[in-house]
């Protein structure tokens, strides 16, 4: 399977699971989590990184040791040998059977499977991409970040193969630049409050288009307090209207939306007929 992220977009909206597909005693960023994305059709699967003391890096959300092991210690402060011995505790706070996977035996486990966007990139940007490398999957992962010069400059020099997205809030004002930057510049994650914000405008996604660029969209939510697409999210689709919330992105153009619920938003875009470019 050959991976190219613009022409999988001209195909379908590619689907992003957040962390996998997690729920009962499947806990998110597991193994177990992402075999499920795949099985209910997702294209691509979101993973966070951490890192341990003696410098292995671990499918683990940095800081979230106590709500997903129970623990109050931080992983990074943690030899390999220790981490491999906890097990991530489901929603009762009761401990599953789950373990925290290595960064190598998952590359080596969805290896020509599915996308891969790696969130938590610049926590050691060199260490990952050499095991990326190391596997062979560079075209096969998406990194992300907020824009800044140092990321540019770092992926100049270490990584301008790889495919990446900066994510941008409201406005995408270095859109020019980045397309000069010498980067393999793919695309923008596109957070916005309001559908009135530019990034969410027709005017801005046709613009990014035309330059052959993709634009990235969120229904998930951290809080409810604070939107990621303007209020049409996960929990608008199940609890209000799919067509107020997943359906206006994929109306709206963006090219690929990441979601808690792969199964559902895939479900909905097909039967609604929204899925296939």
């Amino acid at each position: 399977m050959s991976f190219n992220l613009r022409e999988k977009a001209k195909e379908n909206i590619i689907v992003v699971a957040h962390r996998g597909a997690a729920g009962g005693n499947i806990p998110c960023n597991s193994l177990a989590s992402y075999e499920i994305a795949l099985k209910q059709g997702a294209d691509m699967i979101e993973v966070d990184l951490s890192i341990s003391l003696d410098g292995e890096l671990f499918l683990f959300h940095p800081g979230m040791e106590v709500p997903h092991l129970g623990l109050p210690v931080s992983l990074r402060l943690l030899p390999s040998s220790m981490v491999k011995k906890l097990r991530y505790i489901n929603g009762d706070n009761t401990p599953t059977q789950f373990g925290i996977a290595s960064f190598d035996d998952f590359l080596e486990e969805f290896k020509g499977r599915c996308f891969i966007n790696i969130d938590k990139f610049w926590s050691a940007p060199e260490k990952i991409y050499k095991a990326v490398e190391r596997h062979g999957m560079t075209d096969q992962v998406l990194v992300k970040s907020k824009y800044s010069e140092k990321v540019l400059s770092v992926l100049k020099d270490l990584a301008p193969d790889v495919p990446y997205m900066p994510i941008v809030t409201n406005t995408h004002p270095h859109h020019e630049e980045m397309l000069k930057s010498g980067i393999n510049y793919v695309g923008v994650e596109c957070c916005f409050s309001s559908d009135s914000a530019e990034v969410a405008s027709e005017e801005f996604i046709e613009r990014m288009h035309k330059d052959g660029t993709l634009v990235w969209a969120n229904s998930i939510i951290f809080s409810h307090k604070k939107q990621l697409a303007g209020g049409h999210s996960d929990d608008t689709s199940l609890t209000k209207s799919e067509a107020e919330g997943w359906g206006w992105i994929a109306d709206r153009g963006f090219d690929l939306i990441q979601t808690d619920w792969p199964g559902m938003l895939t479900d909905y875009l097909k039967k609604s007929g929204k899925y296939y470019r």
